[in-house]
């Protein structure tokens, strides 16, 4: 051991010689300083970075606000679908122009300001929950390439970046002098801290598992797991090297559930129906932006499905393989398409529940996080635990068990379900249907009458 510490003082003597005549270039891990060296080196150092970076983010603040443009169209359409209509079909293309007639319609409305509102927190407001909405995407990597920043905590920088929203909508409650605005503000702010709990202890059995909160970290660690960096099969000539088992959703069974608690969190915390009580318009009218008009309504409106679009591409992240596809990416698919593939699957899911599910009231929102959720996402971490004591190196063996217990849960759960299902009566059985399965029934049945009858 003082054999190998005389090295250690030797070799660090050598390093810091004066007469040493061997000169190590530094190298810099700083991206923007990186690009500027490599194209901006004619500048002073000082200049070059700042230059890139302020590129960066004008390019983040152009293609984030084309989300809610494809995300709306998407909703129009999917809720059409739903209910069996065609929806926009007028302006462009089946419609596909409607969004951006809207866009247009906000810029040239009159921006309103309440005169007895506080005008200075009633301007701002908007822009700091947009700020915070796009701030988020700098840390999710939607490739192996497109990263703005691989922080170290980027999963901690989500979660606090995203926080400071709540302070956002509580200022424009506030600020807009309405009892309907603050009524909206105060629920809002209640429900996304109350939520932001079973989030973040979901989120922190993926933690657990991984051992890192980088985001780039946690889409490595489900990178050939499963088949142990060995090529399963091979596909027209391109190697299938990873399964869907790799993904973290799959990892453990106390993983599986911490997605689905994170997925309906998630919901909760962008104000989606089931949980929009803060802008529930039977009772407030719009919740805390009602005071709101023209582009800066518009604002907030960005905001919402950016944030409905960053917590699915999080989710996508975290459990679901992020940009990594079944196929090596780069075979095949890029990543980008792979990760927006993904998350607009889960965008889906989203709007479908909406369509489906009818609202809650305040006391089934709060009872459904603080009752159910937090305490499963208790148990999934104490589950999380015992399971890398038992596995403490994630291998084949330890997957296929995972994915065995989940399909049986799952199997179990479906026939439970059903079963209960089949117990109804037929009265029962349709008015669980909902409004449209109940008249789809009943014309199936009064059809079924004529036929029998004739």
């Amino acid at each position: 051991m003082i054999q190998q510490l005389n090295t250690q003082i030797i070799i660090l003597a050598n390093l810091i010689s004066t007469d040493s005549t061997i000169v190590a270039e530094p190298v810099s891990d700083n991206w923007a300083e990186s690009i500027a060296s490599q194209f901006l080196g004619f500048l002073p150092d000082w200049l070059g970075p700042i230059l890139v970076m302020i590129a960066v983010a004008t390019t983040f603040v152009s293609v984030v606000p084309l989300l809610p443009l494809v995300l709306v169209l998407m909703e129009r359409k999917v809720s059409a679908w739903i209910q069996d209509r065609t929806g926009p079909m007028r302006t462009g293309p089946w419609g596909l122009l409607q969004t951006l007639a809207d866009g247009v319609k906000l810029i040239f409305k009159e921006d309103l300001i309440p005169p007895q509102a506080d005008k200075l927190l009633f301007r701002f407001a908007p822009y700091l929950i947009f700020t915070c909405s796009v701030a988020v995407f700098a840390a999710i990597p939607f490739s192996q390439s497109i990263l703005v920043s691989d922080l170290n905590i980027g999963i901690f920088y989500i979660l606090s970046i995203s926080s400071v929203i709540a302070i956002g909508v509580i200022m424009a409650g506030w600020a807009s002098n309405s009892k309907w605005s603050l009524f909206g503000a105060m629920r809002s702010a209640a429900q996304m801290v109350s939520y932001e709990i079973p989030i973040g202890l979901s989120i922190l059995t993926v933690i657990m598992m991984t051992q890192t909160m980088s985001m780039e970290g946690i889409v490595a660690a489900q990178d050939g797991v499963f088949s142990e960096g060995k090529a399963i099969a091979t596909f027209l000539g391109v190697e299938i090297k990873g399964s869907i088992l790799d993904w973290m959703i799959f990892r453990s069974p106390f993983t599986f559930l911490a997605f689905f608690v994170y997925f309906i969190s998630s919901i909760a915390e962008v104000n989606r129906t089931p949980f929009d009580l803060p802008e529930a318009e039977s009772e407030l009218v719009a919740g805390f932006h009602t005071e709101y008009s023209g582009m800066r309504f518009a604002v907030f409106f960005i905001a919402e499905y950016a944030n409905v679009f960053a917590v699915c591409a999080i989710a996508s992240t975290l459990f679901l393989g992020g940009w990594q596809g079944i196929l090596d990416e780069d075979q095949f698919i890029p990543g980008l398409f792979i990760l927006t593939g993904k998350s607009f699957l889960l965008v889906f899911v989203m709007m479908w529940v909406r369509w489906t599910l009818p609202r809650l009231r305040v006391d089934q929102l709060m009872n459904l996080c603080w009752k159910y959720l937090i305490p499963i996402s208790f148990f999934n971490i104490l589950g999380t635990g015992i399971w890398g004591l038992f596995f403490r190196v994630d291998s084949t063996l330890s997957i296929g068990i995972s994915f065995l217990i989940i399909s049986l849960f799952v199997i179990s759960l479906l026939g439970i379900v059903f079963n209960s299902f089949g117990k109804l009566t037929p009265h029962d059985q349709t008015a669980l249907a909902g409004n449209i399965g109940a008249t789809n029934l009943r014309r199936l049945e009064s059809s079924w009458r004529d036929r029998h009858d004739h």
